[in-house]
């Protein structure tokens, strides 16, 4: 076969070639690419052997280019699959650890331990304040005039608690969000 050829192997074969793919990989558009790769492919064929070729062939190209879009098609399906699977698995986690936490817990005595002991390592003027802004529900302004200090230095003592509960409370960490804030 020569160049000019390859309209007339396309003439006698796309459309079967396209219904044959299509009945496979259900896809309009892959099923016109698959086919015309494989024409393209079996004229190239046809050049190197300068001979006709079988149908034979130009089916087994046509079965192995939608072979390989159907695997690729699985996997990329697996693939999202799994995604989803570890959000539902993540958000179950989520849900049953809210479900678990008990709000007596928050307050619990082993916890007031930690922070009581955790507030007795840090200076007595720190200790004040942050009692005052966290139990005593004062705000900044309040403390700042109570204790004759600025607002910045009311902040300042507030943050050197709060970072030494982090610490304490590292395995609270998502109550001690609730106790901050």
């Amino acid at each position: 076969m020569r160049d000019n050829d390859f309209n007339r192997i396309y003439e006698r074969n796309y459309r079967r070639s396209f219904l044959f793919t299509k009945s496979y990989v259900h896809d309009d558009l892959a099923a016109e690419d698959i086919v015309a790769e494989a024409l393209v492919k079996y004229w190239k064929l046809s050049l190197e052997q300068d001979a006709d070729l079988s149908e034979a062939l130009l089916l087994t190209i046509l079965k192995n280019k939608a072979l390989d879009y159907l695997r690729h098609k699985a996997a990329h399906e697996n693939a999202v699959e799994r995604i989803a699977e570890l959000n539902d698995r993540e958000l179950s986690i989520r849900i049953s650890t809210l479900e678990a936490c008990d709000p007596q817990e928050i307050f619990s005595a082993e916890i007031q331990t930690i922070i009581r002991d955790t507030l007795k390592t840090l200076p007595s003027q720190t200790q004040r304040i942050f009692v005052l802004s966290r139990f005593q529900n004062k705000s900044v302004k309040e403390i700042a005039q109570e204790m004759g200090l600025s607002a910045k230095g009311v902040e300042y003592h507030i943050t050197k608690a709060l970072k030494a509960l982090r610490v304490s409370l590292k395995d609270y960490l998502p109550l001690l969000y609730f106790l901050i804030h």
